[in-house]
């Protein structure tokens, strides 16, 4: 018996919200469609619509930009590391003449010869 007096009181509740519902489907003016193009009060144009985008895009750039200054703010100070070890200085052509007498490659006169000409 609960139960009958249960659904049975489902249902008139239901019934009763349908006449609200109609009112809010009716529309008392004749120019202006339930679904369509005058909806809202945007008179049908497509021209406010281009800002939705935009403010996306724009949101989604000011969300990165402080997102990636968070990181590096948080992140310390950058320091670039190198793998490959500091470099020696760039040796003379003096330097190199110097090597060569030294390892016998060339002979004290051949060395004084190109020392005079680099001298120039």
């Amino acid at each position: 018996m609960t139960r009958i007096w249960i659904s049975t009181a489902a249902a008139a509740g239901a019934i009763a919200l349908l006449p609200v519902a109609a009112l809010a489907q009716a529309s008392t003016d004749p120019d202006r469609y339930g679904w369509g193009p005058h909806m809202m009060g945007w008179g049908g144009g497509w021209f406010g619509m281009i800002f939705g985008p935009v403010f996306m895009i724009l949101v989604l750039a000011l969300v990165i930009a402080v997102t990636v200054l968070l990181v590096r703010w948080f992140g310390g100070p950058w320091q670039a590391t190198s793998s490959q070890p500091p470099q020696q200085p760039a040796r003379t052509p003096l330097d190199i003449l110097k090597e060569r007498f030294a390892r016998g490659e060339i002979d004290k006169e051949e060395f004084e010869e190109r020392r005079r000409f680099l001298g120039e």
